[in-house]
């Protein structure tokens, strides 16, 4: 599959997720309403997917992550009838830390710059 076809496959992850979090369609009380999905890499044959998570409560992230793993069956047979692609890939939900990290490294270099 060319460059073009894997990337919009991978867009329609992440509207289809995103929709599915935000919908409450997935009732897990540890999944957070501010979860959202920042980013799908999928394999070259789009057999596997990685989802990266990142939430507004960083106390939640985890949780949140750990809960959409948990329902990482329901959220494939969800994309298989959105995507109607011959075979869904298989689903893996990672904490997104880069803004945390992000906010980290900006506090370090507001310290150097103001010592």
């Amino acid at each position: 599959m060319d460059n073009y076809n894997a990337q919009r496959l991978e867009s329609r992850i992440l509207e289809a997720v995103n929709t599915l979090i935000v919908s409450g369609d997935i009732k897990n009380p540890s999944l957070s309403r501010f979860a959202t999905i920042t980013g799908v890499s999928l394999s070259k044959d789009n057999s596997y997917a990685k989802l990266y998570v990142s939430c507004l409560e960083d106390s939640r992230l985890e949780k949140s992550t750990a809960a959409l793993q948990s329902a990482s069956g329901y959220i494939q047979s969800r994309l298989a009838k959105i995507l109607k692609t011959r075979n869904t890939p298989r689903l893996t939900f990672i904490a997104d830390t880069t803004q945390r990290e992000a906010a980290r490294v900006n506090d370090l270099l507001e310290s150097v710059k103001s010592e």
